[in-house]
């Protein structure tokens, strides 16, 4: 396999996974580690996805404003999210049936883990006082971390019993709990969208164009979670978006999209917020929180090793 190719690849058989009606561009499997690991720089129907989280992770550690890598709460979800092993899984997968399964599991736990990091960045920095007061506001973090859960198992059981559904009901399966999450974790900004006072003023510019940041992940969410539900357009002519242009790309594309804009309004957030966030909430909550977070990431790769040694038992039995 040379380094660099513009080709893309013939059609192999076996092939690990093949997604509905794209008919080639599949790299081979069974070949050495450095192959795919090169791969990177070939093109086939993975190239798309492999180098959009890519992307967004050189950009997001340019930091706020371009001022270096950032450290700071509100940005490690989106950097968990991006150097997670959704660019390794796709990268490596089709060396094996057993490694794509490991990469997809640990996939499924970043996810769950991504999703609880933006409701505690979200509650923290661009959540209002009358909200935060209220039962959602106090149920937040809670059902943010019991819907990661599920949004984990979902995605782990879909692949690890592929008999029990097609390719359709596991998309359908991994978008159910990561919508309800979605839905959960813009409740507070969905908040300030209602009561937002429309006024001018330096201050209200930069709130007012957060909120815009906002709206617009959320349009760019519900677009991704429709190529990912609906194979289009490679379902009206099968084989001719094989290697640029079918679904699967474009939903990683518009979430990588939906969670640099999040990114960009939680950065703006935390950087109007961050002197009296200590004052507003305290040290104990945020404490708290924190160790929740610490909680979560525990709990989520503990469930696919778990739901992995389950799915290994039922297969053996059968």
């Amino acid at each position: 396999m040379s380094i660099v190719s513009l080709s893309p690849p013939s059609l192999p058989a076996p092939l690990v996974t093949v997604e509905a009606f794209v008919l080639s561009g599949y790299r081979p499997v069974g070949l050495p580690w450095r192959c795919y690991v090169l791969s990177l720089f070939q093109i086939h129907n993975d190239s798309v996805k492999v180098w959009c989280p890519l992307l967004a992770a050189l950009y997001v550690l340019q930091g706020p404003d371009g001022l270096g890598p950032s450290v700071d709460p509100c940005s490690l979800p989106l950097l968990l999210y991006v150097m997670s092993v959704v660019a390794a899984a796709l990268l490596l997968h089709p060396r094996s049936e057993p490694v794509r399964l490991s990469l997809f599991l640990l996939d499924s736990a970043g996810r769950g883990l991504h999703q609880f990091g933006r409701a505690l960045a979200l509650s923290v920095y661009s959540s209002d006082a009358d909200w935060t007061d209220s039962i959602m506001g106090q149920l937040y973090l809670p059902a943010a971390a019991v819907l990661s859960w599920l949004s984990c198992t979902a995605g782990c059981c879909g692949e690890l019993f592929p008999r029990h559904c097609d390719l359709s009901h596991r998309r359908l399966l991994q978008m159910g709990p990561m919508s309800l999450a979605f839905l959960l974790d813009i409740s507070p900004v969905a908040q300030r969208l209602y009561s937002c006072p429309w006024k001018a003023g330096s201050d209200q510019f930069i709130y007012h164009l957060n909120v815009l940041h906002f709206v617009l992940q959320v349009v760019l969410f519900l677009t991704a979670a429709f190529f990912l539900l609906c194979p289009v357009p490679e379902c009206l002519s099968p084989g001719r978006f094989d290697i640029a242009g079918h679904s699967g790309q474009l939903s990683l594309v518009l979430l990588t999209l939906s969670t640099v804009s999040q990114q960009e309004a939680l950065l703006r957030d935390f950087s109007w917020r961050r002197a009296g966030v200590v004052r507003r909430f305290g040290e104990e909550y945020l404490l708290k929180a924190c160790a929740g977070f610490i909680a979560v990431t525990l709990s989520l790769p503990a469930t696919a090793l778990v739901l992995r040694r389950c799915g290994i038992l039922a297969r053996s039995t059968r």
